[in-house]
């Protein structure tokens, strides 16, 4: 229903939006599509008037694998292409700290990398109890421009974002919990992010809406204050000798 690839759907259910990342076969890993449409996706979200709450998930067994090795790859090597994505990162960062509709994230499989992201940036996470987050930025020579560092000394202590974010150690859902990363670990994240999705929808919305904005502001000053240094910091890792080393050798196991 809106204008994006196929890397992502959108479904109307009455008020509720039900956004699915949609790479299945590949764990929802993002390619330049799946990243393009990211970025394009909140802004269209925010000019829906009848939407009223959104639904964030991933199409079969993950929510996202994080980036795929052989996009990773081309940004490393295509000047072009890295400064749209990075323009995009931010587009899709700033978007969804601002869209008006809340947006509650259901992490039905492991969320790596952006889809860790996309998790901090939600306004109310349940997750399955296999799931798990990760970001990975800096064990593949990235700093994460759009990663969970932007976010998560907002949600957690700082002390425990440094651990996480400078090992890239996997976060299990109940460990994401306890950490304040995600609000509920769950049997079916999908079924209980659409009712709490539907109880948001049915609140006076300009009250739900307002508070949203009031609480995000927050977040948004936390993002402006890292944005820029962190995009400079990551144009110039992936053009570092110890990020094309790794993707090398990851492309490598993976052919």
């Amino acid at each position: 229903m809106y204008d994006l690839p196929a890397e992502i759907t959108v479904e109307a259910d009455g008020p509720l939006r039900v956004i699915t990342l949609n790479r299945p076969e590949a764990l929802n890993a993002v390619n330049d599509a799946l990243h393009t449409g990211l970025a394009r996706l909140w802004p269209q979200l925010n000019e829906d008037h009848q939407a009223r709450a959104a639904v964030l998930t991933g199409a079969g067994t993950a929510f996202s694998a994080g980036g795929d090795f052989a996009y990773l790859a081309e940004l490393g090597g295509d000047a072009a292409l890295r400064a749209k994505t990075i323009a995009h990162g931010r587009d899709l960062v700033l978007g969804m700290v601002r869209t008006r509709v809340p947006v509650i994230a259901a992490v039905n499989g492991p969320a790596v990398g952006l889809g860790c992201s996309l998790v901090a940036l939600s306004d109310v996470a349940y997750i399955a109890e296999t799931a798990y987050l990760k970001d990975p930025h800096v064990q593949v020579g990235l700093v994460a421009a759009d990663g969970g560092p932007l976010t998560w000394p907002l949600h957690t202590s700082l002390l425990l974002a440094k651990e996480y974010a400078l090992t890239g150690a996997k976060i299990s859902a109940e460990r994401a919990r306890e950490m304040g990363l995600v609000n509920h670990v769950v049997a079916d994240p999908l079924a209980e992010a659409l009712a709490c999705a539907k109880r948001v929808a049915e609140l006076p919305r300009q009250a739900v809406e307002s508070t949203k904005r009031m609480l995000n502001l927050h977040l948004e000053r936390a993002v402006l204050a890292t944005l820029d240094y962190a995009n400079i910091a990551e144009d110039l890792t992936f053009q570092s000798a110890d990020f094309h080393a790794t993707i090398a050798k990851l492309t490598a196991k993976r052919s």
